[in-house]
Order: C-alpha cells, then sequence, then structure tokens
C-alpha cells in the first residue's frame, strides 16, 4: 500500500499545466499514492488520458465529450470512437460528460441533454460508469437521471455542488459523489453539509486537478497529491480517521470503477 492509500478518482494530467514535470508528477503520485484516473474532455484529451494509462499501471482513463467542448463534434461518428476505447482495459469509465449551464458560449441546453444521454447510453452498452459534470443545470441534471436513465447505470457526480435534497435523492438511487477542494474553501457550508451526508459506500475524493486547489494550496497548480488534504478535512468534517476514510474510498472507487484491481 502507498503512504496515503488514496486514490484520486478525478485528474486531468492532460492539461497543459503539466506540460513541464508530468512524468516527475505522476512518479511521485505512485510512490505515494494508490493511483488516479484522467478523464477525457473531447477526443485529443480522451486520447491522451489512454496513453497515460498505458504508459502507467495506477492511472486509468474516461473517454468522454465535456459539455464545454460539444462543438468540436462533427458529426455521430464521435461514438464510433469513444465505443473503440470503450473495450480498452484501462479505460474505467465514460466522462467527464453532462451539463454546463454556466458559459454562454456554449452548446444549446437541447443539444447539451442530447449528447449526454448518448454517452449514457454508449457507457450502458459498455457496463461503464459515467462521470458527471454538473454547473448550474442541477434542475436538469436530476430529471435526466430520474425519469431518462436507465436503472442500474452507475454514475459518479463529480465535485458535487447540487443541493442537500438532491443528494438524498441521488443517494437512494446508488450514485456515487466525487468531493475535492471545493469541501476545504471557508464558504463552502453547504458543500460540507452534503459532505457530511453521503453514505460511506458512495464517497469519492478528487482534485480536479488542475484546478480548484484545496486548502491550504488554494490559488496554486493543483495536483493529486493535493488529494490528502481533500481528505483530512472530509475525516474532520465526517467526524472519522483519514486512515478509514482512505480505505472506504480506495474500496469505492474500485466498486464503480471495475476495471481497477
Amino acid at each position: 500500500m502507498s503512504r496515503t492509500g488514496l486514490w484520486d478518482s478525478h485528474a486531468h494530467l492532460d492539461s497543459d499545466y503539466f506540460t513541464d514535470d508530468r512524468d516527475e508528477l505522476i512518479a511521485k503520485i505512485g510512490e505515494e499514492m494508490e493511483g488516479f484516473i484522467n478523464p477525457g474532455c473531447d477526443e485529443a484529451s480522451s486520447a491522451f488520458a489512454v496513453q497515460l494509462a498505458e504508459k502507467y499501471d495506477f492511472v486509468y482513463a474516461a473517454v468522454g465529450w465535456h459539455p464545454e467542448e460539444l462543438a468540436g463534434i462533427k458529426d455521430e461518428h464521435y461514438l464510433d470512437k469513444l465505443a473503440a476505447w470503450a473495450v480498452h482495459p484501462k479505460v474505467a469509465a465514460i466522462g467527464e460528460i453532462g451539463l454546463d449551464y454556466y458559459w454562454k458560449e456554449n452548446e444549446p441546453k437541447e443539444v447539451q441533454k442530447k449528447r449526454l444521454l448518448e454517452q449514457i447510453d454508449l457507457a450502458v452498452q459498455f457496463d461503464l460508469p459515467v462521470i458527471i459534470h454538473d454547473r448550474e443545470a442541477h434542475g436538469d441534471i436530476f430529471d435526466i437521471f430520474r425519469s431518462e436513465v436507465p436503472a442500474g447505470t452507475r454514475a459518479v457526480f463529480h465535485c458535487y455542488s447540487g443541493s442537500l435534497e438532491m443528494a438524498k435523492e441521488l443517494a437512494k438511487r446508488g450514485y456515487y459523489f466525487g468531493f475535492g477542494g471545493t469541501s476545504t474553501y471557508k464558504n463552502a457550508a453547504k458543500v460540507r453539509e452534503v459532505l457530511a451526508f453521503v453514505p460511506d459506500e458512495l464517497l469519492l475524493f478528487e482534485t480536479d486537478s488542475p484546478y480548484l486547489t484545496p486548502v491550504p494550496y488554494r490559488g496554486k497548480r493543483n495536483n493529486p497529491l493535493y488529494t490528502e488534504f481533500v481528505a483530512q478535512n472530509a475525516a474532520l468534517v465526517r467526524g472519522t480517521t483519514f486512515e478509514a476514510l482512505a480505505a472506504q474510498t480506495t474500496k469505492n472507487v474500485k466498486t464503480l470503477f471495475n476495471k481497477i484491481k
């Protein structure tokens, strides 16, 4: 076991922010952590994530089209490429996919919903979980998962920012919740309220590197090694130990992303 015993369930090490020290950093992660999952956001980043997963035993990839990148989809054949990756032994999920209503330049809501459902259908076809991005789209995301997503679909709501009431309904359906640096911020009382509620078996830690860096490094480039600070904060919020949460969330990663051994 690594020193921390932790998995980072969501980190974008394909980002240009890591160009200068990516291999050095990943080597350090391999010494300190159990591993991390690198989601794609479009075809190029998904391909890079797969390459990283092929290079490092403790790295797994997810592939998909992020709602901010949907304009890059030229035709319906984009699903064929995702399907080809889906059978790869190191591709553990379809993601990062979802809805983003924050940026007005994103594709229209109906287009976002269509692409989300197409990618969820593909995940179900290949028995893969989905990694869900939800920014200022809580109502539509919840409606989709309540009424249009097949029962038994495995999903994690990455960097969860919805209400406690929505979290309770999602938990009833067995969906997972990812918590990262935002849960350490002083003004994030509502996030910590949900963090305190989430059942042990549905909890995941993440960094969303290079973004959303936890305290005490907020404002600097994030990286998976900072999952440790997310877990330390969560132990305080939940009234338990770091070690117990590390063991539980590692178990949860391997349950949700069941290609990880």
